[in-house]
């Protein structure tokens, strides 16, 4: 097996279902010490909620960094995660999920695409790159958490703060997420959209449907103000971003029985938002929709918002550069930025860090999926562009 193959498979058989990390970081932690990293283990979280998985779970985090000669040079940093999701129904898979098993040409397992082998090809690259360049110029970290499939709370976020909080900055931040959507870097995140959840309820008065003049349907007065809010444009977009897009996710109310008013429902809704908009400005143009149909009912309604994270952007610049030749000089791939897809961890790393962030890493087409496996040929052509950004930024 080859150098990054073998961490691979090595990190593919810990069955790190998130919030769990079991012993990938420990892994890493060993091999980085050997190239002359220093390796930290950040804990966050309440250890009693382990038991459960509840939300305030102790995770375990790494932040490996290595100096460069240049105090004034730039800050590289690769971002990862080890936890993966469930797998699901074990018997239809085609190889055990934590064999990590290499047939066919592929790399067989769950993580084998998000994210583990990214981190493998990360490793990789540093060890090759400090060989060839001994006296670097630039620092070298490895973010590594294992809360990023779950909710979230108690890894990267709860790292960077504490980064910040000891006057640690980064330049660029490179984070593994399987970007590619047909062959290895076609396609590079310079930028992610944020996610604003929103849980409306509104409040009737419950009654008998054939006494309606007794009763306050309250799905009935919502219907008006939704139909107005899914209607509405929020903004334009921009070059980088189409336009912010307000979705419906959920709808309950009522009792059950066909002849009862219910006396509240409860939607539940989210916005991927650009950074044309705000969670600010998206919660003052929904407060003036509802306010203007509310106006005259006997409902009322009360929100609650959770900002799942903001809107980050990296411009055409000297990282997205970098990478963009490096892909197009291993590969020969002319790769499309995008900023399409859900949430990662770059939208806590890019605002409280300061840094330029972009995502590459391997096809996504079986991201948490049966049967999760990645191309054994890609994961050595990911290494060298791994390598080549280092050179061209660090160097």
């Amino acid at each position: 097996m080859t150098p990054t193959l073998s961490l691979s498979v090595a990190l593919l058989k810990e069955p790190s279902i998130t919030p769990n990390d079991y012993q990938c970081q420990d892994i890493l932690a060993q091999y980085l010490d050997k190239l002359g990293f220093d390796c930290q283990f950040l804990y966050f979280g309440d250890p009693s909620d382990n038991a459960t998985n509840g939300k305030n779970a102790q995770i375990k985090n790494l932040y490996a960094k290595k100096k460069g000669s240049d105090s004034t040079a730039p800050h590289l940093c690769f971002a990862g995660h080890t936890d993966v999701v469930p797998v699901g129904d074990e018997s239809l898979w085609t190889y055990p999920p934590f064999s990590a098993t290499v047939a066919d040409g592929y790399l067989w397992g769950r993580g084998a695409s998000d994210m583990k082998t990214a981190i493998a090809c990360f490793c990789v690259a540093c060890d090759e790159f400090i060989k060839n360049y001994p006296n670097h110029k630039g620092d070298i970290s490895l973010l590594i958490t294992a809360d990023e499939e779950g909710v979230a709370i108690n890894g990267t976020h709860k790292v960077v703060l504490e980064l910040a909080r000891r006057g640690e900055c980064m330049d660029y931040c490179l984070v593994g997420e399987p970007s590619s959507t047909d062959t290895l870097g076609d396609v590079i995140k310079n930028g992610r959209r944020g996610s604003l959840n929103a849980k409306l309820i509104v409040t009737g008065k419950q009654g008998h449907i054939a006494y309606p003049h007794l009763a306050v349907n309250p799905i009935h007065e919502l219907i008006s103000a939704l139909a107005e809010l899914t209607a509405t444009k929020w903004d334009e977009g921009n070059d980088y971003f189409a336009a912010t897009d307000m979705q419906i996710s959920n709808i309950n109310g009522g009792t059950g029985a066909t002849n009862v008013i219910p006396n509240d429902v409860e939607v539940l809704f989210n916005f991927r938002f650009c950074t044309q908009s705000s969670a600010e400005s998206l919660q003052a143009k929904t407060y003036a929709i509802l306010d203007k149909h509310f106006k005259d009912s006997k409902a009322t309604y009360t929100i609650e918002w959770n900002l799942s994270g903001e809107p980050f952007l990296t411009p055409k610049g000297d990282f997205v550069d970098a990478v963009v030749f490096a892909i197009h000089d291993v590969t020969g791939t002319d790769s499309r930025l995008s900023t399409s897809g859900g949430t990662s961890d770059g939208r806590f790393i890019a605002p409280i860090m300061d840094a330029q962030v972009v995502e590459l890493g391997v096809l996504n087409d079986t991201i948490h999926q049966i049967d999760e496996k990645v191309a054994v040929t890609d994961l050595e052509k990911l290494t060298q562009i791994y390598g080549k950004i280092l050179e061209k930024l660090i160097a």
